[in-house]
């Protein structure tokens, strides 16, 4: 553990999660104020992508990869036991992710393909590292955190290839959401129960959250074959029935892990309401494929509540547990929390209400970015600096 303490580069380079959490946290709060502006035909971009495919795009491999790169570069070496990932390699991974944004807008004159291997750079690099650290720490149980990743580089892949060939990436969209949501069902499957777990013992509850077991593995495997089913046929039949059993399913496994006796920390609760959006999400798409509502509503809960709510849960609690901070929102951290979920809600449900002048669309994004904001004024001050517990051990007695 001394070894750990040797880096003495600028705090942001010093782990893993610093510099991606801080690059998806500030992306969060742009990106959505200019798709807005791209959407109400103020501004255009310049890039490969048609304006709704560069939205979804951006969204998932843009800011949830970065979430992604930076929860699992401050889980491994836990894992493995081995020194985090810090300095210039952290740094160059950044400009890969930088490069990816500045080409998908159409800001490098590169065309289509040089876009996609400038975009697609990062998350094989993310994948490689991972899969180096994994096997110089021989910790082979481990070794599938590699898959999903390596799905979701092929997803995008898959979405520059479709864009290319047929001019917009209808499955592209769904498969990328279908990827993320995947991970959060498999991670959060774990952390989830687990943190509960610790939280209800440290208060001596006799009720505790249901052990991992079969029935996990049923929702998951029930949750992949419904993604797959909506991603390549979304007004199916198939793809309806199977939302809806996995919806149900992925419900009965929330109500295992007794979110509700969490109400007293909602640092904690948020992982549990953030995980609603999955089931009801899939639940919405189901009542979609067969016309009782829009393909919007499914698309949006799952990728504002599900996926931005648990990114956002995941940052806080890290960054506050990592940089020295008690595991506590606060005010500000509970209220951008609050705020991004009824942003989802509002967008996937109320699109067409008007509000002082404001169409639900507009609504919806400007609650997304206030949310954004006040997570920003909490997480880049505690992301740029050094942690509590070193500041202090570096002032003068």
């Amino acid at each position: 553990m001394a070894e750990r303490s040797t880096y003495s580069g600028p705090a942001l380079f010093s782990y893993g999660f610093r510099p991606f959490f801080l690059a998806a946290t500030l992306f969060g709060l742009g990106v959505i104020p200019v798709w807005l502006m791209v959407w109400q035909g103020r501004i255009e971009l310049g890039g490969p992508f048609a304006p709704v495919d560069w939205h979804i795009h951006e969204m998932i491999f843009g800011y949830a990869a970065a979430v992604i790169a930076g929860f699992l570069f401050t889980a491994v070496p836990n894992w493995t036991g081995r020194m985090p990932t810090r300095g210039w390699p952290l740094v160059v991974l950044v400009t890969l992710w930088v490069a990816g944004r500045v080409a998908v807008a159409g800001l490098l004159p590169i065309g289509p393909v040089g876009v996609a291997v400038a975009d697609c750079a990062f998350l094989l690099a993310i994948a490689a590292m991972i899969l180096i650290e994994i096997v110089a720490g021989r910790n082979w149980r481990n070794l599938k955190v590699v898959v999903p990743v390596s799905l979701l580089a092929a997803a995008n892949l898959t979405y520059h290839l479709e864009a290319m060939t047929r001019g917009s990436a209808d499955f592209g969209r769904r498969g990328s959401i279908a990827v993320v949501v995947f991970l959060i069902t498999l991670i959060g499957g774990r952390i989830i129960p687990s943190f509960t777990r610790n939280w209800l013992a440290q208060r001596r509850a006799k009720r505790m959250p249901v052990p991992f077991n079969r029935f996990d593995g049923l929702c998951i495997g029930s949750g992949v074959l419904a993604l797959a089913a909506w991603a390549a046929a979304p007004e199916s039949l198939a793809a309806a029935g199977l939302l809806t059993v996995a919806g149900l399913l992925h419900l009965l496994r929330l109500g295992r892990w007794r979110g509700g006796a969490t109400w007293r920390s909602p640092l904690l609760l948020m992982l549990h309401v953030a995980y609603l959006f999955v089931p009801l999400g899939m639940i919405a798409a189901a009542c979609a494929a067969v016309g009782w509502v829009g393909p919007a509503v499914g698309v949006h809960l799952l990728g504002i509540g599900a996926i931005g709510g648990m990114t956002i849960a995941v940052m806080m609690r890290a960054t506050r547990g990592h940089t020295g901070r008690a595991l506590v929102a606060g005010p500000v951290l509970s209220a951008a929390f609050a705020i991004v979920g009824a942003a989802a809600i509002v967008r996937a449900l109320l699109p067409d209400i008007t509000m002082a002048g404001l169409d639900g669309v507009t609504i919806a994004a400007t609650l997304w970015t206030t949310g954004y904001a006040l997570l920003a004024l909490r997480l880049v001050p505690w992301l740029a600096r050094p942690s509590v517990a070193r500041r202090q051990a570096n002032r003068p007695a």
